[in-house]
């Protein structure tokens, strides 16, 4: 769609949201989490979706905690995303020196430099953990890197992110089999490349696997692009530290997401998704509808009735 096809209103709304990032990128991240620090009990209070999800999953995740601390963990999640939006800009505009001096250690860099010294490419999973538009940053500024990209709703955006996520040399790619083409070429290369392993693909491009217990519709992916590439897969995170900066982590993935079978490989990639929230819980993203599809398919969870608002 082009900026002539765009209604008014979508304009007036893309210019308004990039004009937040452009001021927000000028000032430091000690600033961004006091203000995500104010905003997030507001988000929790009023943004009745993002709570009552963000409620829902942590329940099912975490059956066994008392009522007042998956509260608290859902008030602390819901910062943490404000946080991420807030930071966009950071991410996204601000100049790259100050990006890369606020990311203050990098965790686990020899597994992607090992596997590449071994003429492997290297599969990054990033799930929507800490801010995954720091990780982006650093993996394109340090690593020839490809992603998927899909355009976002507000039309008057796509130009602003993509040269966003693409300003330190990451190679964005559609989702489809256009871009898969793309991936396998860069992994046969030896370089890198990003897939988000914690979200919902279309009916037919997935399989059912447990995420912490319950079975979560997943990307079936990943095994084929092992299959052809012999890539190494690592799990990866920009991990907040409040107020400070951000330290990324690499952290080796479960053996399973090498299985040819689809879903013993998908239940590797929701254990690695598991694996790196444990780093903090709160810098997960919550809100999103990780079971959404087990209720179309009516598979009759314990408990239906707290997944209602899906």
């Amino acid at each position: 769609m082009t900026e002539q096809a765009t209604p008014p209103a979508s304009r007036f709304q893309a210019r308004a949201i990039a004009t937040l990032w452009r001021t927000l990128s000028r000032w430091p991240v000690r600033w961004l989490w006091r203000i995500a620090a104010l905003v997030g009990p507001q988000v929790y209070r009023f943004s009745k979706r993002e709570r009552k999800v963000t409620e829902i999953n942590l329940k099912v995740v975490y059956p066994d905690a008392p009522a007042n601390q998956r509260q608290s963990l859902a008030k602390q999640s819901l910062q943490h995303s404000t946080a991420t939006m807030l930071e966009l800009g950071h991410a996204w505009m601000a100049p790259p020196e100050k990006v890369e001096a606020s990311i203050l250690a990098v965790h686990g860099r020899d597994k992607l430099d090992s596997a590449r010294a071994e003429g492997r490419g290297v599969i990054v999973l990033a799930p929507h953990f800490g801010n995954w538009e720091v990780l982006n940053f650093w993996l394109s500024s340090h690593f020839p890197f490809t992603a998927m990209y899909e355009p976002p709703k507000i039309a008057g955006l796509e130009p602003i992110i993509r040269h966003g996520r693409e300003r330190m040399g990451a190679k964005l790619v559609p989702t489809n089999p256009r871009g898969v083409a793309a991936l396998l070429k860069a992994l046969k290369r030896s370089e890198a490349i990003g897939i988000l392993p914690d979200q919902e693909p279309d009916w037919g491009s997935g399989v059912f696997a447990p995420f912490y217990g319950r079975d979560s519709y997943t990307a079936t992916l990943l095994p084929k692009l092992v299959a052809r590439t012999q890539a190494r897969v690592v799990t990866g995170v920009a991990l907040r530290i409040p107020g400070k900066g951000f330290e990324i982590h690499f952290l080796d993935a479960d053996e399973r997401v090498y299985s040819a079978d689809d879903t013993e490989s998908a239940t590797g990639v929701n254990a690695s998704v598991e694996a790196s929230i444990a780093l903090d819980p709160a810098q997960y993203q919550w809100e999103y509808k990780r079971y959404r599809k087990v209720v179309e398919e009516q598979q009759g969870l314990p408990n239906a009735n707290d997944f209602r608002l899906y």
